[in-house]
Formats: structure tokens, sequence, C-alpha cells
């Protein structure tokens, strides 16, 4: 694992214009790893030129080869399977198991399926008397948080590709050393010069300049909801696209029928898993009254067995803002049943699993993305009470139901205002639109309506 010291921009390595960098620290020890680049505007506006003088290129290249190149991306991403694993696990502090079965993985899965969609998806259909095309947007700018530092990239940049477009990456600062990997397996597959470009910085200097620059077409930003608040005003100032995949607040309803212990076992793991750092997270247990006590009891058990099995939280203003949730949710009333604010190792910024019962709607925590390994378990009356609760946020990202029989969870899922349900412990499909309702954000990656997001409609008349 080493850095590069400088930036991919238009298929060579740079040094930034500023000759500042930025530490990479690993979470788990709070030692420094390495140094990046840190781009300003100047690095932002290079990249982007360069993009856009490659964008007539690529978008004239014939779609089975633009997916021959997708491919050549896949593979040069499996070789490199096993560094990748290891350096999220040192810039995010991810267990090298996780890492390698998660983080290294599902990228790859998710370039395989842009590989294919590229080869096979209508890019012409006829409609009437008329022929309806689509084209590239243009230029995209690609603005990826560190959560599962891998896995966003590929999902932003992979469609854009086939769709035609060309690429400008600015990656969270925390996880960089990835980006610079990917950087790496793009060159090796062969794609011309300036289709993709990689430039490291932080958000408010390098991020910003990427979503206003004026030869930007559309800003693709996953992250919070307020950062992404603030790109949709300066792209809607713009009239410019946005793609925003931001907060969450999912709720696990187990209803009455459901195999409880499976499914209050399966939600606890679902929060725990890379240190409750997931924006889909199950962050809400929701269980009817008459099961509720035994839930808690369950939730406990499971949670306490993850103590040393998760890893740190990503840095230290990370490990405050999950402490300071911790002591909001005690302080609000809630009761906590395991965790907690003891620190479990005294190096790093480690959270311990924690559970809190007897949490009402209205209090923060069941209101608020606490993005750590902290999870609340609310009760409710009937069905029409959890359906209000779980519907009861400014979010809708992801959720779960279960139930005895399928078309109960499924009934139940129908009336969720959420982008996606999983229906009795149903696997993840890297293939299946991702994306939320009401502030969880705008459009879907992911799969063919992942593809469309960076397409635009031409009709032509006969």
């Amino acid at each position: 694992m080493k850095a590069h010291d400088g930036m991919y921009i238009d298929g060579a390595w740079r040094p930034a214009a500023s000759g500042e960098t930025i530490d990479v620290v690993n979470p788990a020890d709070e030692q420094v790893i390495g140094h990046v680049p840190a781009g300003s505007a100047e690095d932002i506006d290079t990249a982007v030129r360069a993009a856009r003088a490659a964008l007539p290129g690529w978008a004239a290249t014939p779609p089975a080869e633009r997916a021959a190149s997708l491919g050549a991306l896949r593979d040069a991403l499996v070789a490199r399977k096993d560094e990748i694993a290891e350096t999220v696990t040192a810039e995010l502090g991810s267990p090298l198991a996780f890492s390698r079965a998660v983080h290294a993985s599902v990228p790859i899965a998710v370039a395989d399926s842009y590989a294919e969609l590229a080869a096979t998806h209508a890019f012409e259909e006829k409609v009437g008397n008329s022929v309806v095309h689509q084209e590239p947007i243009g230029v995209v700018g690609a603005i990826t948080p560190w959560n599962y530092p891998l896995h966003q990239i590929v999902a932003k940049v992979a469609p854009a590709l086939a769709a035609g477009c060309t690429v400008v990456l600015k990656p969270a600062e925390d996880t960089p050393l990835t980006a610079q990997l990917f950087a790496e397996a793009v060159d090796e597959a062969g794609i011309p010069a300036g289709v993709f470009n990689l430039v490291t910085g932080r958000g408010p200097v390098a991020g910003q300049a990427l979503a206003e620059h004026p030869g930007v077409d559309l800003v693709s930003f996953t992250g919070s909801t307020a950062v992404g608040r603030q790109i949709g005003a300066t792209a809607g100032a713009a009239i410019k696209k946005v793609a925003l995949e931001l907060g969450g607040k999912s709720a696990n309803v187990i209803l009455p029928s459901a195999d409880l212990a499976k499914a209050v076992n399966v939600g606890v793991a679902n929060v725990m898993s890379n240190s409750g750092q997931t924006c889909s997270a199950w962050t809400r247990m929701l269980v009817h009254h008459d099961q509720y006590d035994e839930a808690v009891r369950l939730a406990a058990t499971a949670a306490a067995k993850y103590g040393d099995r998760i890893g740190p939280v990503v840095n230290a203003k990370q490990y405050a803002r999950v402490r300071s949730y911790i002591e909001k949710g005690v302080a609000e009333g809630a009761r906590l049943v395991a965790g907690g604010l003891e620190r479990p190792s005294p190096q790093g910024y480690f959270i311990a699993p924690t559970v809190f019962a007897d949490v009402t709607p209205d209090m923060t925590i069941a209101q608020e993305e606490i993005f750590g390994p902290v999870l609340s378990v609310l009760r409710y009356d009937d069905e029409d009470d959890a359906a209000r609760i779980a519907n009861g946020t400014v979010y809708g990202l992801a959720g779960a139901v279960w139930a005895g029989e399928e078309a109960e969870a499924v009934a139940f899922a129908r009336r969720l205002e959420t982008g996606q349900v999983d229906i009795n412990g149903g696997r993840f499909n890297p293939r299946a639109p991702f994306g939320g309702y009401k502030q969880s954000g705008v459009g879907r990656e992911l799969g063919a309506h992942g593809l469309s997001e960076y397409l635009q409609t031409k009709s032509l008349q006969f």
C-alpha cells in the first residue's frame, strides 16, 4: 500500500497545484499511514478540462467497446482484490474479513453488471413516428463518501462510463488510497486518457469547486443530507442535474407473526455491520408491544457478541458525534441495555455496540442519523401504528419487514415510504435500483435505473 504523490488527470499522475497534502490516518490506532495531495480549484479545473476534451471521443465509442473497457476494469479490480481489502482495512478500520467479503467484492459485481448493461442496453427505441435516442449527459462530477469507498466509486463511475460520459472523481479525504487503487485499475484497463480523472482533496475546497464548475453537466454525490442540500442548491442555480444519495433512518419492522429471534439477530447484525457506518442500516427496530421485552433481551444479547468483532468509526469527529448521540439518548430517557460510552479500547475510535430500549418516536436518536453502531428499539400497538412510526422521519432510504408469510410482509412493505425494503432478510442485489424518498436523496444508483441517471433523451421525428 503506497500512496501516490500526484493526482490522476488526463491519463497520468500529476502533482497538485498547491503542493499541500492530506494525512491518511488508520482509525484503529490513530497512526498516519500515508499522505495524498490536497487538490485545489485549479486542479479541479484541469481535470474537468481533460474530461471535456475526452468526451466527444468516448461518447462516440460504440457501446460494445465501452462494455469491453468496463470488463477490463472489472478484471483489473479482481487482480487487486487483496490489496483493495487491505487498503480499506488500513484507512477505514474495517475488519479484514469484512473488507474482503464486502468492500472488495461488491464493487466487482457492480462493475460486472455495467459491463453487461453497456453491451445490452437499448440506447434507441422506435416510438410511433419517432426514434427516441439516449445519449450521455456529459461530464460527471462524482463526489464519494468514506464508508464504502470503492463501492461508491464504482456505483458512480461504472454507469457513467457505460453511458458514454467522462468523469472527475473527488473521493472522501479519509479514504483516498482506495480511490488511487481504482485509478490504477482504470489505467491498466486501457480506458482512454481524460475519460476518468481523480482529484483528491477536501470537500469544502475540491468538492465545492467540482460542484460549481460550469464544465460539469451532472453532479453525483453520496453523503450527508446537509451537504447534499448545499450541492442541490448550487446545481439548481446553474440548472444542472444532480443525483443525491443521502442519509437514512431505516426501520426494521417485525410483525407479530415473524420469527422473532431471527429478525432481531439479523437486525442487530445489520446495524453493527461496517461499525454502523451504513446509510441504509436498519437503525430503528419496531416490535409489537406483546413481544417487546423479549426483543430487547435478544437484541442486547446479540449486540454483546459484537464487542470485539467490529472496527472503529472512521475518525475523531465521527467518534465524538456518535458519543454525543448516546449521551442524548440517555438524557432524553432511553434505556441503555448494551454498550454505551465506555471506551472498548484505549486506542482507536472504537464505539461499543449499543442498544437503546424504551425509545419513543420523537427522541433525537429515533429521528436523526447517528452513523455508528447504535440501535433504537421502539414498540408499536398495531400495523397502522407501526407504519406511522416507520414513516415518521424525514428520511426514506431503506428498511426491512419480517412476517410469517411473505405476502403479509410485502403488503406492509408497500406502505413504507422508502426506496428499498428487504423482505424476511432478503439479500442485497447489486442490479436493483438503490436510492431514497424524501430527504434521503434524488435519483437512483445501480442497475439499469442507475445507468439512466447518466443519460439524456433526444427524440427524432420522421
